[in-house]
């Protein structure tokens, strides 16, 4: 990857909807070539996907709650049976296992916090394997979506 990779890159991250040719425009190349470099990306996986931002808050869940998770035991089997059960809970936004404790923090979107109650009540809390969940507010977001270091 080059500095004109970089450049498109950057370019993108900031406008994901910028057409091949507003694109080679920006980053100073031909049509074809900037075309040629953005599949390769895309190929290559470092450009995993397009989509759009949609903001929570104009969407009415305006509750965000980071969830942290410790298991009781963090075997193999353990581990994958708590991760495939995050996945269809649409309410969790991001996962992340973590290095020593707790073991996940997930951040959850909700309406608001009776939302937040029930979904923790009827699911988070019998997700398997958990021996202890401990949430925290979300009071402000403050750096979100931000563009990857380049």
């Amino acid at each position: 990857m080059d500095r004109v990779d970089q450049k498109i890159l950057a370019e993108l991250q900031a406008d994901g909807r910028l057409s091949v040719t507003e694109l080679a425009e920006r980053v100073g190349l031909s049509l074809s070539p900037c075309h040629r470099r953005v599949r390769a990306l895309e190929e290559s996986g470092v450009i995993q996907g397009y989509r759009a931002q949609l903001s929570p808050s104009a969407l009415g869940l305006t509750f965000s709650a980071m969830v942290f998770a410790t298991l009781r035991e963090g075997d193999h089997q353990a581990v994958a049976a708590f991760e495939a059960a995050l996945v269809p809970i649409p309410q969790i936004v991001e996962a992340q296992r973590l290095f020593g404790e707790p073991d996940y923090l997930l951040h959850v979107i909700t309406r608001d916090l009776p939302a937040f109650q029930q979904l923790y009540d009827d699911r988070l809390s019998k997700l398997p394997n958990v021996q202890r969940l401990t949430s925290t507010l979300v009071m402000k977001r403050v750096i979100q979506d931000r563009s990857l270091p380049l």
